[in-house]
This record gives structure tokens, C-alpha cells and sequence, in this order.
């Protein structure tokens, strides 16, 4: 069974359960730099929208099974 793109998941940075989806490969590319991991596979993005006007989402990161995996924050930047 395949591992699903798109779950509801908490979001310590929201706040409450939000979708989140698997990273693309360009944001995969960019948290392996980040991390300096050879793998990032376990990571979901919250893709809550915060401001509707501009659509600007949260971005926050997290692992399927820790909600809060760094002291602070990272959240993924718009990779065209």
C-alpha cells in the first residue's frame, strides 16, 4: 500500500489539525542542504492557508510522528 501525499495532522505553529502534504523533490533538495541529511522522506508540510488574500500558507515542518522535531520552526520557502 502506498503511503498517502496528503494527510490531516497537528500543526504546532497553527495551532489545531491542518492538511499537510509530502515534500516535492525541489523542497526535498533544499531540506537535505538545509539539514545536511541524505534523506528527508518522513517530513510533511502544512499547507494551511494564512492569509486568503495572497494565499501565503504556513510551510511548517514535521515529521508523521513529531509534531514539534526542531526548537524552532522551520518552515519550507516557495521553491518555483
Amino acid at each position: 500500500m502506498a503511503t498517502p501525499r496528503t494527510k490531516r495532522d497537528y500543526c504546532w505553529t497553527c495551532g489545531g489539525d491542518q492538511q499537510h502534504r509530502r515534500l516535492n523533490k525541489k523542497e526535498e533538495d533544499w531540506l537535505k542542504e538545509r539539514l545536511g541529511r541524505s534523506g528527508v522522506g518522513e517530513f510533511w508540510l502544512c499547507v494551511n492557508v494564512l492569509d486568503p488574500d495572497t494565499g501565503k500558507q504556513c510551510r511548517n515542518l514535521r515529521t508523521g510522528f513529531n509534531k514539534k522535531p526542531f526548537a524552532e520552526p522551520i518552515k519550507a520557502p516557495v521553491i518555483e
